[in-house]
């Protein structure tokens, strides 16, 4: 009877979200003059897309009751950190990859360990990193973009591909991937338990910490793949790549149903909450709107989801108790 609740809440979540999506899309269409464009359809997909590759991975974390606010800096520094490795070691593009994807990994894991060996809030550690990474960013770069020329590298990687830009079929797959993983797998199971009861979690057997470092690892690693898909967008390490990202990806993910008291959100949900926050962000330059205004607006809607996610599972946690 309780699974049955769930589904329907999260069900009903997602309705009302992909309602609301129409609306909006709707609204601009109809109040300005080039929305409705294939230009601007694909630029909504591609601004899209880079924040969807950190927001589902993001979802993990959120369930698990943690939070990672140092995504945009991580992106930043990893496109800057890529193109470094090429242009200055000469290293091939592919290990230069590697070895900046191999580097998220690890600051996953540092932020992890800070988090359930040192028993520091994710916030605080991933608040520290926002600053460090942003700053020593634009210090190696004396803020300036760093550039280099690859052709092939840029056609395809920051191109398009059969209509569509590179970087959505990139994170087309990766959400079937999160997807897949949420629903029919052990570790999709394990996120949920941990992040709906970390005592019963661990009384059962599961590696509580482990599951929680995990989560954080792959977000990082995402971070530092869209810093590289940035790279090949501008042909350039930007230190100022990224900047409000950690906001999108956040606002997205909590407009998706995520709650932050962990335990409840789907990747379906963070795809349409990708693409609601990714809209009401062109539309609203569309009707010149001031970008410091648009920053509000996504305040706004955050606090509101918020809200709402957090009636919705006290309801939910009520009625189960009823019953």
């Amino acid at each position: 009877m309780k699974k049955k609740v769930k589904i329907k809440v999260s069900n009903l979540h997602e309705i009302g979200l992909l309602i609301a999506l129409i609306s909006v899309l709707l609204i601009f269409g109809f109040s300005t003059e080039n929305f409705f464009t294939q230009r601007n359809f694909m630029s909504i997909l591609r601004s899209a897309s880079y924040v969807g590759l950190v927001a589902f991975p993001m979802t993990f974390v959120l369930i698990t009751r943690e939070i990672d606010i140092s995504v945009g800096p991580a992106v930043a520094w990893s496109g800057v950190f890529f193109v470094i490795l090429v242009k200055w070691f000469e290293f091939n593009y592919t290990f230069a990859a590697f070895i900046v994807l191999a580097w998220g990994l690890f600051l996953g894991y540092f932020i992890g360990i800070a988090r359930t060996k040192l028993m520091i809030p994710t916030f605080i550690t991933t608040l520290a990193l926002w600053s460090a990474l942003r700053g020593y960013s634009l210090f190696i770069t004396e803020g300036r973009p760093l550039a280099i020329s690859n052709k092939p590298f840029r056609y395809f990687f920051g191109g398009d591909v059969l209509g569509l830009p590179t970087v959505t079929w990139i994170m087309l797959m990766v959400f079937f991937i999160f997807w897949f993983l949420s629903k029919y797998t052990v570790l999709g199971t394990n996120i949920y338990a941990v992040g709906g009861n970390p005592k019963a979690a661990r009384s059962i057997g599961l590696n509580v910490d482990k599951i929680k470092i995990i989560t954080l690892m792959i977000t990082s690693m995402f971070s530092a793949l869209v810093g590289i898909l940035f790279v090949a967008r501008v042909s350039s390490g930007n230190s100022t790549v990224g900047e409000g990202m950690e906001f999108d990806v956040i606002a997205a993910v909590v407009v998706g149903g995520t709650a932050l008291g962990g335990a409840v959100g789907t990747m379906t949900g963070t795809l349409l909450g990708v693409l609601f926050i990714a809209m009401i962000s062109n539309g609203l330059i569309h009707w010149g709107i001031d970008p410091d205004l648009n920053k509000v607006v996504k305040g706004i809607i955050i606090f509101l989801a918020v809200v709402i996610n957090s009636n919705v599972t006290f309801k939910k946690n009520s009625g189960n108790k009823e019953e």
